[in-house]
Parts: structure tokens; C-alpha cells; sequence
């Protein structure tokens, strides 16, 4: 089991699944999250089954980085039971610690698997000190601070409980409209629980208005022609504000998006290693990269927002649509580079032509133009458009593999 103290902030990134993971671990992440088959808050991604789970953590633990399994959905009777036995596996494996989100699952991984970190989830709503310290009372090493908090707020929950109680929050990624997530919309209209990892999102549909005495006559809701999206909230998006978000207190900065793809995982985790790094190296003087923001706008996101940092929210919901927006589109993965010739997986369409970008591991974005492409066998050819198929592309410069190739949308 890794042991890390925090002379810097952790990067914490999220792994819905195994390529998730091993893209967090290339691109900068000093600790990832994920989640079983069981008690995790998100059912969408694969997620790891037991045998994938060790592997993730050897994975891990080979190239220094954490693992912190998620147990934090609701947990009925048959889950508390289920837990019994599941803390004590994560804890044979080495996992660096559980996330829990009520005292029950706190309880039971105390008695069953007393040498097992625990972090306590954002879904408990820890909002302020006494709930922080009682936690750590309990046996807790970590909170997850509720999302609704300013950095007021957190400074002084830092400044009132011990130092080796460690201090998580959200900063980057989409928000619930709800308090923390506790929302019952998800269940009440599709019968997905919200809170059991299986939300439906009903946040972010469009809806009309209907008196009661007039059935079947419905009245737009309008903010103007495209309709009005209530309950949609802004991504949260706090790269700018690292000094900030040390000075409160804050131990580990966390990257919201286990459902979300593995292109996204390398581009906000590239972004957020390259800014704190910049402020280690600098922190009376940070300069956040001028390539951070742009890179953090390349991924499918709703638009940013600083959440509750600064205080009350206001004028952050996104009223004017429900969707996300998408500059661009992943070509492909750098498998290998041998003799001039880069190896490309590819995952969307381009052709001879186009003109494309490359992001490396810990460095910008650079301009790549397919000038020539061919087949494995040595065939040219003008497009490549089969998903997963294999491309050799001429270069002058050595690429890592994991390095993706995108383009923009025109």
C-alpha cells in the first residue's frame, strides 16, 4: 500500500474502467477513483469485477499512484451484508482506501477491515467543521467536501479540525443540481435511482407547463425559441484558481467523469497536472499555462462555471440548453513509433489532409498534418474510417505511446 504525504495537492482522477485508468495514470494523476460491480455511484461505466480490481491496484501501485475504491451509494441491508465481505478483499489486494457514504458503511469497514483507509463521499454532505471532525473521530482519514462550499467555508473547516484529517473537493466537472446528488427526480419519473448510481439525468430535459384544470393544453416554459432548461447547471471548471484552492486548504483536487470517455480523462488530468505543476514550481507567482483552458474546452463539457467557491451560485444554471458542447472529435490513439513511422489506433474518421493535433503526456497540444497514411502492409490510402483499424503515419518526431490524436469540428 502506497503511503503519500501532501507537500503538494493530489491529483485525483476518475477510472470508470481499465482504459480509463491506465490513460489517468499516463496523463498525471497521483490517485485515481473507481468503483466494483457493487456500491459504487455509477453504473454506466464497466467498472472492475474482483480479479480487475487487483490488477487495477497492481496497475497502480507499479506506476506510484492510489486507488481509492467507491462504496458510497445508499446501501440497503443486503448491501451492508455484501460489504462485510467485500472490505476486508479490497484490503487483501492493497487498495489504498474505501469511500464510504454513511456511518453504517463507515461502521463495518472499521470492524471488518480495520488497516483500510476510509474517505467519507460528497454523497454524506459533510458541510461543515464539527461533521468533519466527528468523522475523523469515527476512524475517517479523508472527507469529500460537499460541493456547496466557498473558500471561506473550507478554510475554516481546515482551520478547525486536526491536520491528518485530509480534505477532498470537486474541481472540475459536472454538478448535480441537487444538494451533492441527493436529487429523487431520476427516481420519481424513470425508476433509475439517483442515489444507486443509476441516474437517468431528468435535470437536463426540456419541459412545459400544465395547469390542472386545463389537461392535454401545455404552455412553454421559455427562456427564448429553443425552450428553458430549469434544473441544467453549469460544468465546474476551477484551473484558474489553484492558489486559491491550496491556500483554503484543500489536500486533493478531484476530477468529477467515471461515465465519461477515456479521451476525457487524458485531457483534464494533462490540464490539471500541468497547472498545479506550475504553481509548485511557482506559487508566490502562478501563471496558469495559456494552453490549460483551451485543452479544458477540447473535451464534451456544458459551459464553466466556479460552483459555490465564491459563494452562492447564482446565475450559474445553464438555462438555454440541455446538451454539451463538442469542438472535437478524437481520431486516434499513438500505439507505438518505429523507424519515421507513428502506429495510430484509430477511433473516428480522418483522411490525407486533414489537419490534426497531438497531445502527449505532460506537454501541449502540437499541429500535425496527414500529409501521407498507409496500411500495416504498406498500401496508401486517403481515408482511414474503420473504427479500431491500424495506421502508420510518417513523422520526424517520436511520439509516446498513449498519445491521442483529434481534430476539430468545422
Amino acid at each position: 500500500m502506497i503511503k503519500r504525504s501532501f507537500p503538494t495537492p493530489e491529483l485525483l482522477c476518475p477510472a470508470g474502467d481499465t482504459e480509463k485508468l491506465r490513460t489517468a495514470v499516463q496523463y498525471g494523476a497521483d490517485a485515481v477513483y473507481l468503483s466494483g460491480k457493487r456500491f459504487g455511484m455509477r453504473s454506466a461505466p464497466k467498472n472492475f469485477d474482483s480479479d480487475e480490481l487487483a490488477q487495477a491496484v497492481e496497475y497502480a501501485h507499479s506506476n506510484n499512484v492510489r486507488v481509492f475504491v467507491a462504496c458510497n451509494s445508499l446501501l440497503s441491508n443486503d448491501d451492508i451484508n455484501a460489504l462485510s465481505d467485500f472490505a476486508p478483499y479490497l484490503y487483501e489486494i492493497g487498495a489504498d482506501a474505501v469511500i464510504v457514504s454513511d456511518i453504517g458503511g463507515l461502521d463495518v469497514v472499521k470492524k471488518k477491515a480495520p488497516g483500510l483507509e476510509t474517505h467519507i463521499s460528497v454523497q454524506t454532505g459533510v458541510f461543515n467543521h464539527a461533521a468533519a471532525r466527528m468523522f475523523y473521530e469515527l476512524g475517517a482519514k479523508r472527507v469529500i467536501l460537499s460541493r456547496e462550499l466557498s473558500f471561506e467555508q473550507i478554510a475554516e473547516i481546515r482551520s478547525k479540525t486536526p491536520r491528518e484529517l485530509e480534505l477532498e473537493a470537486f474541481v472540475h466537472g459536472a454538478i448535480c443540481v441537487s444538494f451533492s446528488g441527493r436529487c429523487l427526480l431520476s427516481d420519481y419519473m424513470t425508476d433509475r435511482s439517483s442515489v444507486r448510481g443509476d441516474c437517468a439525468q431528468p435535470c437536463r430535459w426540456k419541459y412545459s407547463l400544465m395547469e390542472e384544470k386545463r389537461p392535454g393544453e401545455y404552455f412553454p416554459v421559455l427562456e427564448d425559441e429553443g425552450g428553458s432548461y430549469i434544473f441544467n447547471s453549469h460544468d465546474l471548471c476551477m484551473a484558474e484558481y489553484i492558489p486559491q484552492l491550496v491556500e483554503a486548504g484543500i489536500d486533493s483536487f478531484k476530477i468529477e467523469g467515471r461515465a465519461k470517455s477515456a479521451y476525457y480523462t487524458a485531457m483534464t488530468a494533462n490540464a490539471y497536472r500541468a497547472a498545479i505543476d506550475a504553481y509548485v514550481s511557482a506559487p508566490d507567482a502562478f501563471e496558469l499555462p495559456d494552453w490549460i483552458l483551451p485543452e479544458l474546452c477540447s473535451v464534451s463539457h456544458r459551459p464553466y462555471s466556479t460552483g459555490f467557491y465564491f459563494g452562492q451560485a447564482k446565475g450559474q444554471q445553464c438555462y438555454d440548453c440541455g446538451g454539451y458542447i463538442r469542438d472535437y472529435l478524437e481520431t486516434g490513439v499513438i500505439t507505438s513509433f518505429d523507424d519515421g513511422m507513428i502506429t495510430v489506433t484509430e477511433k473516428n474518421k480522418f483522411n490525407k489532409g486533414d489537419v490534426l493535433e497531438i497531445v502527449s503526456p505532460g506537454k501541449r497540444p502540437v499541429k500535425y498534418i496527414v500529409e501521407r497514411m498507409y496500411l500495416p502492409d504498406g498500401t496508401e490510402i486517403d481515408t482511414a474510417n474503420h473504427p479500431e483499424m491500424t495506421v502508420l503515419l510518417p513523422s520526424d518526431v517520436e511520439y509516446v505511446p498513449g498519445s491521442i490524436m483529434r481534430k476539430q469540428k468545422i
